[in-house]
């Protein structure tokens, strides 16, 4: 990984900006202030919007190596992601490890599906 310092910042900003954005969604009482599938389809475009600017902005600074950083960046996001929610979101919602898994956690694997394919097609143009 060419930029980590920067990857886990990336990384760590990838969760908290939809979890500032969600927060106004959720009154004092835990209880939403809307439709939950407009929270939801709200919470995937922040969530593709803040990774898309973030991996516009790492990719600037990578000049070799863009599809193993692509795997790396993804991976790292991944599990940073996972990490935070488990020891935030969940306990904070009450959530089960299940239930989360099935409603927020197996969507997160479509970033190092998307950091891996910006790699590939970096790669390609290269």
């Amino acid at each position: 990984m060419t930029q980590p310092f920067r990857a886990l910042l990336y990384g760590i900003i990838s969760w908290a900006v939809p979890l500032a954005i969600s927060i106004g969604f959720v009154d004092q009482t835990g209880q939403f202030r809307t439709d939950i599938r407009l929270f939801k389809s709200v919470m995937f475009g922040t969530a593709t919007a803040t990774a898309a600017v973030l991996l516009v902005s790492y990719f600037r600074r990578v000049s070799s190596g863009y599809l193993r950083e692509g795997l790396l960046l993804g991976l790292l996001w991944l599990t940073i992601n996972l990490v935070l929610d488990v020891a935030v979101l969940v306990p904070m919602t009450g959530m089960s490890l299940r239930e989360y898994a099935v409603q927020i956690g197996f969507g997160y694997l479509a970033i190092p599906v998307i950091t891996l394919l910006v790699g590939k097609v970096l790669e390609q143009k290269t």
